[in-house]
């Protein structure tokens, strides 16, 4: 009962995650279509670098814990033939929890980051955006991504069944 709200919840954050990733994703094509046009006249976009390599923030670390919900993240099974059953369930909880080891991590340094960015008051070069809230954005994703990786090896070791990524062979 927990163990399906907490997947519900999870579901619902790495969507959100995933659809503000690609607001990002497109708000910096039209800052780089603008910019790109504006270089043609002679006008660059002032501050495009620093609004596209914050978006980038979001584009990556916003679409990672959607990526891992959907199974869309590599996996090589070479030898998924050769082990058994139970050393391949092994191996897939043993990869979720290191997973999830590995983004809560990010998660933590990225806090300790974002914390001296604001006591330093850090921000951009030209739009002089604070570095702060993008950090702490990275911080929740990356939460959300280990949080995701930690339920899956939760089912995993409790006997879920382990079904192959869409479009898996």
């Amino acid at each position: 009962m927990l163990l399906a709200r907490l997947d519900r919840a999870v579901d619902g954050l790495s969507t959100l995650s995933g659809l503000l990733g690609g607001l990002a994703l497109l708000a910096a094509l039209a800052v780089v279509v603008v910019d790109v046009v504006g270089r043609a006249f002679g006008a660059p976009l002032y501050g495009a670098r620093d609004i596209v390599q914050m978006a980038g923030v979001f584009v990556v670390f916003g679409g990672m814990a959607v990526c891992h919900r959907r199974g869309g993240h590599i996996a090589v099974d070479l030898l998924e033939n050769v082990f058994g059953a139970g050393l391949n369930r092994f191996l897939l909880v043993l990869g979720e929890v290191l997973g999830a080891a590995v983004f809560a991590l990010i998660a933590w340094q990225v806090w300790e980051a974002a914390k001296l960015a604001l006591l330093l008051k850090m921000s951009t070069n030209l739009l002089y955006l604070p570095r702060g809230p993008f950090l702490y954005a990275m911080l929740g994703f990356s939460a959300v991504t280990a949080l995701s990786m930690l339920l899956r090896a939760i089912r995993h070791a409790l006997g879920a069944p382990i079904s192959k990524p869409e479009g898996a062979a």
